[in-house]
């Protein structure tokens, strides 16, 4: 999801882009056994261009899918196709009468029950809104079916083919803008002498011109409005500490706002003041304070987030949620363009290039885009799990998890078997001593243990670790508040 690549993909690339491993014969059957869907259909082996376009465009516009040719149109059996290199043919002048011309792997000849039929894939993520005859179809269910005006313009926001930063911000005025922030920034830029403020902020797409105005465009307020919530709702960071592995009643919580700089510095100050620290040995023995996540890798990530989310979506804004063994960084929208899951780390595409483009000039983030690899290089220096990409229903989620083993095992700590040196313990102490032999921790709190056991009293858990005081495993450092325990030597 990084920023750089606004221009439209190369044929050539998108197609190596889009290639995918051809279905083997038996994959073929266990579709046809499932049945049509929004990502399954099927057609005669001599269809018409027209009806092999139509199901094309349509899952080009939704999520994706397979296209095989050689079922019989009525009885629905497998009779495959009685010329393949004509079918071929037909599905690629199909795809050439989409507009823009759909580029798609080329597709296979299959041989299924000794009928051959003809494949065509159409990859999740195209890069653009597809238009047949200037119709704009979709798949629901398992029909074609014309996308409503709203999800047109959706889908357009989504692919890039028109942006929301870009269009003017109903009912503002220049007066909206914080021009101190203004000359602040453009005092900072080079290569803009002789330019204006107002002209500066027209050549980065932050005013428009309408009639004898210059108007903000929606990344003109986000970036430098005086309150630009007032404006877009949701367009702000929700940051929580949890004390467990869930959501509880137990919480520290801000909401953050302003400009899209602000929310950036203040998410990083909510960072530092609520990740949790602990004393490890250096490689030179020395003993240094660390935080529990890299902070340059989670801030890659929230500068990721605040300048590619989908700003048109404005029921909800980003969360930023720290549990006891993960932080969640969740965006509304899903991924832009061609950007998907699986290719994250390689596609470069940005739905808010003009945003991109001004929180570059401050120095929030780099032109080319790497946030996503260099957060991946930090989590591996910190020998912690690569960040967790995932799609959810309305957006997209990346996870940090604070411990080596965290990612893969199930919900449980490496413990000890009941007995620690001899002496039975029980599961809530085993989970201290978990804290500090297996997970290198110098020393633990109450507030820790707290966090490792939700749900159970304090006053619990303070007997727990003043009955490893007594039988010697644990040593007690201060008092009241600020007391904590460290392992005795054996």
């Amino acid at each position: 999801m990084d920023a750089a690549k606004t221009q439209p993909e190369q044929p050539d690339r998108a197609r190596f882009r889009a290639a995918q491993q051809p279905l083997s014969a038996e994959e073929i059957e266990k579709l046809l056994a499932g049945g049509r869907s929004a990502t399954l259909d099927w057609l005669p082996g001599r269809a018409p261009v027209s009806d092999i376009a139509t199901t094309l465009a349509a899952m080009a516009n939704a999520q994706g899918g397979t296209l095989l040719l050689g079922i019989a149109p009525r009885s629905e059996k497998l009779v495959g196709v009685d010329d393949a290199e004509g079918s071929v043919n037909r599905v690629l002048e199909a795809a050439l009468t989409i507009q823009p011309p759909l580029i798609i792997p080329l597709p296979q000849t299959v041989q299924v029950k000794g009928n051959p039929m003809v494949v065509a894939q159409v990859p999740r993520g195209m890069p653009y809104a597809y238009a047949l005859d200037g119709r704009y179809l979709t798949r629901e269910g398992a029909q074609n079916v014309p996308l409503t005006p709203f999800a047109l313009r959706r889908l357009m926001l989504e692919r890039g083919d028109m942006t929301f930063e870009a269009e003017p911000v109903h009912g503002a005025t220049k007066e909206d803008l914080d021009w101190a922030q203004v000359e602040a920034y453009v005092s900072n830029l080079s290569g803009m002498g002789g330019l204006t403020a107002e002209q500066v902020l027209v050549k980065r797409g932050c005013l428009l011109q309408q009639g004898d105005e210059l108007v903000p465009t929606h990344a003109g307020i986000l970036l430098f409005g005086k309150d630009p919530q007032t404006f877009l709702r949701g367009a702000d960071i929700t940051a929580a500490r949890f004390a467990g592995r869930e959501m509880s009643d137990v919480f520290t919580r801000q909401d953050i706002g302003g400009t899209l700089p602000q929310q950036i510095r203040r998410a990083e100050t909510f960072l530092v003041d609520n990740l949790r620290k602990g004393v490890q040995l250096s490689e030179k023995m020395a003993r240094e304070e660390r935080l529990e996540y890299p902070l340059k890798a989670v801030r890659e990530l929230v500068v990721n987030a605040v300048a590619h989310r989908d700003y048109s979506i404005q029921g909800d804004g980003i969360r930023l949620y720290l549990f006891s063994d993960r932080l969640e960084i969740t965006s509304p929208g899903g991924l832009p363009g061609p950007v998907t899951v699986d290719n994250i780390r390689e596609e470069r595409f940005s739905r808010n290039s003009a945003i991109v483009q001004v929180l570059s000039d401050m120095g929030f983030i780099e032109r080319l885009g790497y946030g996503v690899d260099r957060a991946i290089k930090l989590m591996q220096e910190f020998s912690l799990p690569a960040p967790k990409f995932a799609e959810t229903a309305g957006g997209f989620r990346v996870t940090l998890y604070n411990q080596p083993a965290a990612a893969e095992r199930a919900d449980e700590p490496k413990l000890f078997g009941g007995v620690f040196r001899g002496q039975h313990i029980n599961r809530r102490q085993e989970y201290a001593l978990d804290f500090l032999i297996n997970r290198r921790n110098a020393r633990i709190t109450n507030k820790d243990l707290q966090e490792l056991c939700p749900g159970v009293h304090p006053e619990t858990l303070r007997r727990d670790l003043a009955d490893l005081v007594s039988r010697g495993i644990l040593i007690k450092m201060g008092e009241k508040r600020g007391a904590y325990y460290v392992l005795k030597k054996s």
